[in-house]
């Protein structure tokens, strides 16, 4: 498809969602609930756009000049291709089933208006980094996101834990971002200010980064892991993977959005757009790898002994998260090793894909269940709820299927199944193999373990005795992702997966062996110990406080911030601002008045003062000139 006849389509797909949450945020007052309406319209233009545009062609349209000084070029452009026509599917139908939930889910809620004004910020801030075609564009819309995901996790402002969540979201994906940014100026400067995806390909297949990825081997590693910071903010990886789990003090349809296939999923995004990149450090892919793998096997660990059902599903995805990265280093290790391009079909992103549908489906079922147990979200005060909800057991079930991996019969099998192949191919990553069926243990281990203490059993208290199946409007989008997420297992149907499926992915019977002995070891496991209890029999308080790592970094920061800032301000008190600044004041502040004593008004005074003046004179010229002379 030539750029002039794509461009139209990219064009309203970026700016629909801005001006919506333009016209929201500045005349909400007068809108009232038009508002909603026109988030609600904005979101579904923008899904039937990326439906449209499933089958164009590639291409790489402009869509808004930027700044242009000589060679120096900054564009608003768009990369059309299958990652990006595959990932705007993804945002625009999540962000479309997100925002009708939010219609029965937000009801009640005072800031309702601003609310869907910030969904449709984030939509906007979504669709430009997809359809990004440079690094200087991505790294505007990734500060976006940010700031929309910053508004979202806060909207109960007046709640000290959101607020500081928000806080500490926002904080923690600047470190990342500051890298980020580090990453995108070496870049610039080594391929002479071509920063867009095209360029840079192009410039590693034979160009000045080429030539780098030969010469200057350290260049390379610290700009590829400088790149790799910016993924470790937004996808939460070890160790900026603090502020996940706190995001969810925002309401349970932000925590579908961030962590389902958004904002969480952008830095997968991000790293498969620049694989090149990693591809071109077998260093860089190897450390991205490991740490993937170690963030997966980590929040696993976490996982298996919260007790807030939000919180189970965050850290479940920190650990997904940490596949898809660990897919990323061992997919750049298996090119770099062989010397040959990777093939359209990702495994990161493959995975990306299947875990999207489910893991929204299952964020929006625990709102379902939360809105139907009166707020409350502790899965030891619920149990039950299979009678009182039979649709969201069934989506929840489905989705907790998906998530741990049930063989051939669900999405989640398949993508995993990919990344363990490729654990298992990839020379030197056995380790990372085992680390990954470990991590599938524990996900069959504390999935079942969530499904058994809140839907099985009895009701534990009056709010899951007297619970009743969710709103229409907030059952709907469950059962449409129930039915993606089902489609989506049979080969051949969804055409989208079926071209995201890596070319590469082959069956080996020790991985397939392997898989299947996790699913029934976690599986079993959980439901032999958790089956009928009331209480968590089992209390690993280094897994329930999260390693300890919030703790670890209060003393990081009290230890090397505040003594910092407490020897700065020392430092700055006697030195800057009391021998520099005050001091010199003070001196001539004495002087000034030990002077003014001699300008008192009054003639006697200053007769005086002539007359010593002149003995003095006459001194000096008699008794002081003569002796100097000699």
């Amino acid at each position: 498809m030539p750029a002039q006849e794509a461009a139209p389509l990219p064009t309203l797909l970026l700016l629909l969602p801005f001006f919506t949450a333009l016209v929201i945020l500045l005349g909400h007052k007068s809108l009232k609930g038009a508002s909603v309406i026109l988030s609600v319209a904005s979101a579904t233009i923008c899904f039937v756009v990326s439906v449209m545009m499933l089958h164009s062609k590639d291409s790489a349209p402009l869509l808004l000049p930027f700044i242009e000084i000589g060679k120096f070029k900054i564009a608003i452009d768009a990369l059309i291709d299958q990652q990006s026509r595959g990932m705007m599917f993804i945002v625009t139908s999540i962000g479309l089933l997100v925002h009708i939930f939010s219609l029965g889910y937000m009801k009640e809620d005072a800031g309702r208006v601003r609310f869907f004004g910030a969904l449709s910020l984030f939509m906007f801030s979504m669709t430009g980094i997809v359809l990004a075609g440079n690094l200087f564009m991505m790294f505007i819309f990734w500060e976006l996101v940010g700031l929309s995901s910053y508004l979202l996790i806060g909207h109960w402002f007046e709640k000290a834990s959101a607020a500081e969540a928000s806080k500490k979201a926002f904080l923690t994906n600047r470190i990342g971002d500051f890298g980020f940014m580090i990453g995108i100026l070496m870049l610039f400067m080594a391929n002479h200010g071509d920063v867009s995806f095209t360029g840079l390909k192009e410039s590693f297949a034979s160009g000045p980064l080429h030539h780098a990825a030969a010469n200057q081997v350290n260049f390379m590693i610290a700009a590829a892991l400088c790149i790799f910071m910016g993924a470790v903010g937004k996808s939460a990886q070890f160790p900026l993977h603090v502020w996940l789990p706190d995001a969810m003090e925002g309401p349970t349809p932000v925590s579908a959005l961030i962590h389902a296939a958004t904002m969480v999923a952008a830095g997968v995004f991000m790293l498969v757009r620049c694989s090149f990149v990693i591809e071109a450090s077998p260093i860089a892919a190897e450390t991205i790898a490991y740490i993937g793998g170690f963030t997966a096997l980590m929040a696993a660990l976490m996982a298996t002994q919260q007790n807030d059902i939000k919180r189970v599903l965050a850290y479940s995805t920190l650990s997904q998260l940490g596949y898809m990265v660990m897919a990323v280093g061992l997919l750049a290790m298996h090119v770099s090793g062989s010397h040959h391009e990777a093939g359209p079909g990702h495994p990161a992103m493959f995975h990306l894909y299947t875990h999207a549908f489910f893991k929204a489906m299952l964020f929006l079922g625990s709102g379902a269940v939360i809105y139907a147990c009166h707020h409350e979200q502790d899965m030891w005060k619920m149990g039950g709820l299979m009678k009182h909800m039979p649709v969201t057991f069934v989506t929840f079930a489905l989705g907790t299927a998906s998530l741990m991996g049930v063989p051939f019969i669900t999405s989640g099998f398949w993508s995993k199944e990919a990344i363990l192949g490729l654990a298992f191919e990839v020379k030197g990553g056995s380790p990372l193999f085992w680390v990954g069926v470990l991590t599938a243990t524990l996900t069959a281990f504390y999935m079942t373990r969530l499904v058994v203490v809140a839907f099985l059993g009895r009701p534990r208290t009056d709010s899951a005795h007297h619970a009743v199946e969710a709103p229409i409007v907030m059952v709907l989008p469950l059962i449409i992702l129930a039915g993606l997420t089902a489609i989506s297992a049979v080969p051949g149907i969804t055409t989208l997966l079926e071209a995201m499926k890596p070319a590469h992915a082959q069956e080996h019977l020790t991985v397939m062996v392997a898989s299947i002995a996790a699913l029934l070891i976690g599986s079993m496991g959980a439901l032999f110990i958790y089956k009928g209890k009331d209480k968590d029999p089992l209390n690993i308080k280094l897994f329930a406080n999260k390693f300890y790592f919030d703790e670890f970094y209060a003393v990081l920061v009290k230890v090397f911030q505040d003594t910092v800032a407490w020897l700065v301000t020392g430092l700055e008190r006697i030195f800057v601002d009391g021998l520099v600044a005050r001091l010199p004041a003070y001196l001539v502040a004495r002087v000034g008045s030990a002077a003014r004593i001699l300008q008192g008004g009054h003639l006697q005074g200053y007769t005086f003062l002539l007359g010593l003046g002149v003995l003095l004179v006459i001194y000096v010229v008699v008794f002081v000139l003569p002796v100097v002379g000699h």
